[in-house]
C-alpha cells in the first residue's frame, strides 16, 4: 500500500518576486523561501507550494479557495487592494463579481493572482 509521509499542491507562475508580494501583501498570507520557490502557510493549516516556471501557462481553473465570513465585505476589502474580480455567465456573477449561492452553493467570488492562475473566495457554508 502506498504510503506519503505526508502531502500538499503546488502551481507555476511567471514571476516569483510578484506572487510573493501578491500573497504577502495583499492576501495576507506567511510564507517560507524554499530552494525551488515559496511555500505558503494556508488558514487553518496546511501549505501550498508555488514555483517559478518560464514556460508557465495561467491555470484555467480554481486552484485555490478561501472560506470567508463575509462575502460582501471580503470582496470590498479586496477590491481596495487592487484586486479585480472576474465577471461569468455560469455560475452569473453580479457587477461585484459575486455569484450568490445558486441551487444551494456559497456566495463566491473568483480573481487571479498576478501570473493569472484562478482563485476564490466563498462566504462560509456548512458544506465546506
Amino acid at each position: 500500500m502506498f504510503k506519503a509521509r505526508a502531502a500538499f499542491s503546488g502551481f507555476s507562475v511567471d514571476d516569483l518576486g510578484r506572487a510573493k508580494e501578491f500573497y504577502t501583501k495583499t492576501l495576507g498570507l506567511e510564507i517560507e523561501d524554499e530552494r525551488m520557490g515559496i511555500r505558503f502557510r494556508l488558514p487553518a493549516g496546511g501549505t501550498i507550494f508555488a514555483y517559478p516556471k518560464p514556460n508557465h501557462v495561467p491555470a484555467t481553473f480554481t486552484i485555490l479557495n478561501f472560506v470567508v465570513d463575509n462575502i460582501d465585505v471580503t470582496v470590498d476589502e479586496l477590491t481596495n487592494l487592487g484586486v479585480k474580480f472576474e465577471q461569468y455567465e455560469n455560475p452569473k456573477t453580479d457587477e461585484r463579481g459575486v455569484a450568490r449561492g445558486e441551487q444551494g452553493a456559497p456566495a463566491m467570488a473568483w480573481f487571479k493572482d498576478p501570473a493569472g492562475n484562478i482563485l476564490a473566495v466563498l462566504e462560509n457554508s456548512d458544506d465546506v
